[in-house]
Protein backbone atom coordinates (compact mmCIF):
# COMPACT_ATOMS: atom_id res chain seq x y z
CA UNK A 1 0.00 0.00 0.00
CA UNK A 2 1.26 3.37 -0.44
CA UNK A 3 2.72 5.82 1.76
CA UNK A 4 0.71 9.23 2.61
CA UNK A 5 2.79 12.61 2.54
CA UNK A 6 1.73 16.01 4.81
CA UNK A 7 3.10 18.76 4.72
CA UNK A 8 3.06 21.32 7.54
CA UNK A 9 3.67 25.02 6.75
CA UNK A 10 2.93 28.67 7.68
CA UNK A 11 5.51 31.46 8.62
CA UNK A 12 7.46 32.24 11.46
CA UNK A 13 6.10 31.35 14.79
CA UNK A 14 2.49 29.52 14.01
CA UNK A 15 4.06 26.16 16.06
CA UNK A 16 4.88 23.79 13.32
CA UNK A 17 7.57 22.10 15.04
CA UNK A 18 5.46 21.06 17.78
CA UNK A 19 2.14 20.18 15.76
CA UNK A 20 4.24 18.36 13.57
CA UNK A 21 5.40 16.30 17.05
CA UNK A 22 1.94 16.05 17.76
CA UNK A 23 0.32 14.43 14.22
CA UNK A 24 3.54 12.35 14.40
CA UNK A 25 2.43 10.92 17.75
CA UNK A 26 -1.08 10.35 16.54
CA UNK A 27 -0.01 8.57 13.79
CA UNK A 28 2.58 6.53 15.32
CA UNK A 29 -0.18 5.10 18.11
CA UNK A 30 -2.14 4.12 15.29
CA UNK A 31 0.26 1.76 14.34
CA UNK A 32 1.93 3.80 10.87
CA UNK A 33 5.24 4.56 10.33
CA UNK A 34 6.38 7.52 10.40
CA UNK A 35 9.23 9.61 8.73
CA UNK A 36 9.68 13.17 10.26
CA UNK A 37 11.21 15.40 8.19
CA UNK A 38 12.78 18.82 6.83
CA UNK A 39 13.02 21.25 4.45
CA UNK A 40 15.59 22.45 3.59
CA UNK A 41 17.17 19.94 4.73
CA UNK A 42 16.79 15.78 5.40
CA UNK A 43 19.79 14.80 4.36
CA UNK A 44 23.44 15.34 5.04
CA UNK A 45 23.65 17.27 1.88
CA UNK A 46 20.23 19.55 2.61
CA UNK A 47 21.37 19.99 6.04
CA UNK A 48 24.58 21.69 4.82
CA UNK A 49 22.47 23.85 2.45
CA UNK A 50 20.07 24.74 4.49
CA UNK A 51 22.76 25.59 6.84
CA UNK A 52 24.04 27.88 4.14
CA UNK A 53 20.18 29.74 3.40
CA UNK A 54 19.65 30.09 7.16
CA UNK A 55 22.68 31.82 8.48
CA UNK A 56 23.31 35.44 8.40
CA UNK A 57 25.97 36.68 5.91
CA UNK A 58 27.91 39.97 5.02
CA UNK A 59 27.06 38.66 1.30
CA UNK A 60 23.89 39.01 -0.07
CA UNK A 61 22.87 36.13 -1.66
CA UNK A 62 21.35 36.01 -5.63
CA UNK A 63 17.23 35.55 -5.16
CA UNK A 64 18.04 32.96 -7.77
CA UNK A 65 20.55 30.97 -6.31
CA UNK A 66 18.76 30.52 -3.10
CA UNK A 67 16.31 29.21 -5.57
CA UNK A 68 18.45 27.38 -7.06
CA UNK A 69 19.98 26.07 -3.71
CA UNK A 70 16.65 24.99 -2.06
CA UNK A 71 15.27 22.99 -4.88
CA UNK A 72 18.68 21.18 -5.04
CA UNK A 73 18.33 20.00 -1.58
CA UNK A 74 14.68 19.08 -2.40
CA UNK A 75 15.84 16.65 -4.99
CA UNK A 76 18.78 15.29 -3.04
CA UNK A 77 15.51 14.80 -0.33
CA UNK A 78 12.92 13.30 -2.24
CA UNK A 79 15.60 10.86 -3.82
CA UNK A 80 17.12 9.95 -0.32
CA UNK A 81 14.49 9.90 1.76
CA UNK A 82 10.75 10.89 0.75
CA UNK A 83 10.43 8.48 -1.70
CA UNK A 84 11.92 5.52 -0.25
CA UNK A 85 9.45 6.04 2.39
CA UNK A 86 6.25 6.73 0.88
CA UNK A 87 7.25 3.01 -1.54
CA UNK A 88 7.48 1.28 1.48
CA UNK A 89 4.07 2.57 2.95
CA UNK A 90 5.14 5.06 5.20
CA UNK A 91 3.80 8.43 6.28
CA UNK A 92 6.07 11.42 5.25
CA UNK A 93 5.59 14.38 7.86
CA UNK A 94 7.70 17.02 6.60
CA UNK A 95 8.48 20.52 7.98
CA UNK A 96 7.98 22.74 4.82
CA UNK A 97 8.24 21.64 1.09
CA UNK A 98 7.46 23.20 -2.08
CA UNK A 99 4.40 25.89 -1.12
CA UNK A 100 7.21 27.30 1.13
CA UNK A 101 9.30 28.28 -1.93
CA UNK A 102 6.41 29.46 -3.53
CA UNK A 103 5.75 31.98 -0.40
CA UNK A 104 8.94 32.89 0.48
CA UNK A 105 10.62 33.14 -2.98
CA UNK A 106 7.60 34.06 -4.93
CA UNK A 107 5.92 35.90 -2.53
CA UNK A 108 8.37 37.25 0.13
CA UNK A 109 11.34 37.80 -2.58
CA UNK A 110 8.67 38.62 -5.34
CA UNK A 111 10.16 36.38 -7.78
CA UNK A 112 8.24 35.48 -10.73
CA UNK A 113 6.50 32.23 -10.25
CA UNK A 114 7.36 30.72 -13.22
CA UNK A 115 11.03 29.61 -12.76
CA UNK A 116 9.18 27.99 -9.32
CA UNK A 117 6.81 26.14 -11.24
CA UNK A 118 9.35 24.68 -13.67
CA UNK A 119 11.97 24.09 -11.00
CA UNK A 120 9.06 22.06 -9.41
CA UNK A 121 8.33 20.14 -12.28
CA UNK A 122 11.77 19.61 -12.99
CA UNK A 123 12.81 18.19 -9.53
CA UNK A 124 9.60 16.26 -8.35
CA UNK A 125 7.85 15.41 -11.77
CA UNK A 126 3.87 14.83 -10.32
CA UNK A 127 5.06 14.44 -6.97
CA UNK A 128 2.79 16.47 -4.26
CA UNK A 129 2.12 16.51 -0.83
CA UNK A 130 -1.31 14.63 -0.30
CA UNK A 131 -2.26 16.70 2.22
CA UNK A 132 -0.91 19.88 3.64
CA UNK A 133 -1.49 21.80 6.76
CA UNK A 134 -1.02 25.69 6.22
CA UNK A 135 -1.30 26.74 10.44
CA UNK A 136 -2.13 30.53 9.73
CA UNK A 137 -1.27 33.33 12.14
CA UNK A 138 -1.39 36.65 12.42
CA UNK A 139 2.15 38.23 10.65
CA UNK A 140 3.20 40.51 13.57
CA UNK A 141 2.05 37.62 16.34
CA UNK A 142 4.20 34.80 14.51
CA UNK A 143 7.37 37.22 14.60
CA UNK A 144 6.49 37.79 18.08
CA UNK A 145 6.45 34.37 19.29
CA UNK A 146 9.69 33.52 16.71
CA UNK A 147 12.06 35.78 18.37
CA UNK A 148 11.04 34.64 22.08
CA UNK A 149 12.45 31.58 20.99
CA UNK A 150 15.44 32.09 19.61
CA UNK A 151 18.03 35.20 17.60
CA UNK A 152 16.30 35.52 13.93
CA UNK A 153 18.04 33.49 11.20
CA UNK A 154 18.47 35.00 7.60
CA UNK A 155 14.89 34.79 6.95
CA UNK A 156 13.27 35.21 10.44
CA UNK A 157 15.55 38.83 10.23
CA UNK A 158 13.70 39.97 7.27
CA UNK A 159 11.04 43.03 7.57
CA UNK A 160 6.81 42.19 8.52
CA UNK A 161 6.18 43.69 4.83
CA UNK A 162 8.03 40.14 3.61
CA UNK A 163 6.04 38.10 5.82
CA UNK A 164 2.60 39.50 5.15
CA UNK A 165 3.47 38.88 1.28
CA UNK A 166 4.91 35.22 2.90
CA UNK A 167 0.87 34.50 4.45
CA UNK A 168 -0.74 35.81 1.46
CA UNK A 169 1.02 33.51 -0.77
CA UNK A 170 0.26 31.30 1.46
CA UNK A 171 -3.42 31.90 1.95
CA UNK A 172 -3.98 32.08 -1.92
CA UNK A 173 -2.68 28.66 -2.07
CA UNK A 174 -5.00 27.26 -0.18
CA UNK A 175 -7.88 28.67 -1.45
CA UNK A 176 -6.63 27.07 -4.98
CA UNK A 177 -6.39 24.10 -3.44
CA UNK A 178 -9.05 23.50 -0.61
CA UNK A 179 -8.77 19.67 -1.05
CA UNK A 180 -4.96 19.46 -0.43
CA UNK A 181 -4.27 22.46 1.53
CA UNK A 182 -6.57 22.95 4.92
CA UNK A 183 -5.94 26.26 7.24
CA UNK A 184 -5.59 25.59 10.65
CA UNK A 185 -6.35 29.11 13.06
CA UNK A 186 -2.92 28.83 14.91
CA UNK A 187 -3.79 32.36 16.74
CA UNK A 188 -5.84 30.49 19.79
CA UNK A 189 -4.67 28.12 22.40
CA UNK A 190 -2.42 25.01 21.73
CA UNK A 191 -5.51 22.87 22.93
CA UNK A 192 -7.98 24.70 20.39
CA UNK A 193 -5.14 24.60 17.81
CA UNK A 194 -4.63 20.87 17.90
CA UNK A 195 -8.73 20.14 18.43
CA UNK A 196 -8.73 21.63 14.90
CA UNK A 197 -6.09 19.32 13.33
CA UNK A 198 -7.57 16.21 15.48
CA UNK A 199 -10.57 16.77 13.14
CA UNK A 200 -8.60 16.94 9.94
CA UNK A 201 -7.00 13.86 10.82
CA UNK A 202 -10.02 12.21 11.88
CA UNK A 203 -11.05 12.20 8.32
CA UNK A 204 -7.83 10.17 7.26
CA UNK A 205 -8.28 7.44 9.95
CA UNK A 206 -9.75 5.04 7.72
CA UNK A 207 -6.99 5.05 5.37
Amino acid sequence: MPGFFITLEGIEGVGKTTNLNYIRDRLERAGREVVVTREPGGTPLGEELRGLLLTPREETIDYMAELLMIFAARAQHLNQVIEPALQRGAWVLCDRFTDATFAYQGGGRQLDSAPVAQLEQLVQGERRPDLTVLLDLPVVQGLERARKRSAPDRFEAERVEFFERVRQVYLQRAAAEPGRVHVIDAAPALEVVQKQIDQLLDTLEKR
